[in-house]
C-alpha cells in the first residue's frame, strides 16, 4: 500500500519540473493523480512518461474560472484529497523597463491561480478534510535584481498560506508551502546551457554546492499530502539546499 493509496491528487504545471515530478511520485505512493497545463501535447507526454492512475486537462490557471471549475469537476467526480498549486510564472525585468502588466502577471498566476485553487479545494474538502500544498520560491523570501514581480507574488504566497491554514485548522484542511532554491527543472536546465558559466557560480554559492532535483522537491511534497504530517499546517518547508539560511559573504 502506498503512502497515498485512496487519494485523489491535484496538480497545477504537472507537465514538466517539479509538477511532473510531484505527480510521477504521487502516482508512485497510490494516488489518482490529475495535472493540468496549457500544451495537452506536453500533458500527453508526461501522463505516458508517468503511466498508471493519471488524467490530464488542458487549461490556463490565469482563467480562475476554468481553474476553479475544474477543481470542483474533479471534486464531483473523484473526491478530492491533494492539491498542489505549483504552476509558475517567472517574470523578469528591471523595474525601470518594466509595465504594470507585467507586474500583475506574476500575481495572476503565482498567487490568484492559488487563491482560486483553494478556494475551490476548501469547498470540496469541507467534511473530510484534505492537504493543499503551495509552491513558493527562495525569491519570495531573498531579494534579487530583476525579479520585483516574481518576488513579490511568492512572498504574498507564502502569507496568503499561512492565512489559509488558520482557516482550514478546524475543518482539517491542512495548508502549507514549499520554498525550493534552485532546482535543475528544464528552464533551469536552458540556462545554464546557454551560459554554463553562470550556472556554475550559481551552483558553487549554493551551501550544497550543487542544483536541486525536482524528485528532492516532490520528496517533501509527499510528506505534506500523506498523513506522516496529520498535525502540520501553515508551515514552509525550504528545499534549497541551506541557501536561504546562508549569510554569504564573498572570498
Amino acid at each position: 500500500m502506498g503512502k497515498l493509496s485512496g487519494k485523489t491528487a491535484v496538480i497545477s504545471g504537472g507537465s514538466d519540473g517539479i509538477g511532473l515530478a510531484i505527480a510521477a511520485c504521487f502516482v508512485a505512493e497510490g494516488a489518482k493523480t490529475w495535472i493540468c497545463g496549457r500544451s495537452q501535447e506536453k500533458l500527453d507526454a508526461a501522463a505516458a512518461k508517468i503511466g498508471g492512475d493519471i488524467q490530464t486537462r488542458s487549461l490556463d490557471v490565469s482563467d480562475s474560472a476554468a481553474y476553479g471549475a475544474f477543481i470542483a469537476e474533479v471534486a464531483a467526480q473523484d473526491g478530492l484529497d491533494i492539491l498542489v498549486n505549483n504552476a509558475p510564472h517567472v517574470g523578469y525585468g528591471m523595474l525601470a523597463d518594466t509595465q504594470i502588466d507585467d507586474f500583475r502577471t506574476n500575481f495572476q498566476i503565482n498567487v490568484d491561480a492559488a487563491y482560486t485553487g483553494m478556494q475551490a479545494a476548501f469547498a470540496a474538502m469541507a467534511e473530510n478534510g484534505g492537504s493543499i500544498i503551495n509552491l513558493s520560491s527562495i525569491n519570495g523570501k531573498r531579494a534579487m535584481q530583476g525579479m520585483s514581480g516574481y518576488s513579490a507574488a511568492k512572498a504574498a504566497l507564502l502569507h496568503l498560506t499561512r492565512t489559509a491554514a488558520m482557516e482550514g485548522a478546524r475543518q482539517n484542511i491542512r495548508v502549507n508551502s514549499i520554498t525550493p532554491g534552485p532546482i535543475m527543472t528544464p528552464g533551469t536546465e536552458a540556462f545554464f546551457n546557454a551560459a554554463p558559466e553562470a550556472g556554475s557560480k550559481i551552483e558553487n554559492a549554493n551551501p550544497m554546492g550543487r542544483i536541486g532535483r525536482p524528485e528532492e522537491v516532490a520528496q517533501v511534497a509527499l510528506f505534506l499530502a500523506s498523513d506522516m504530517s496529520s498535525y502540520v499546517t501553515g508551515a514552509d518547508i525550504p528545499v534549497d539546499g541551506g541557501k536561504a539560511n546562508e549569510l554569504y559573504v564573498p572570498a
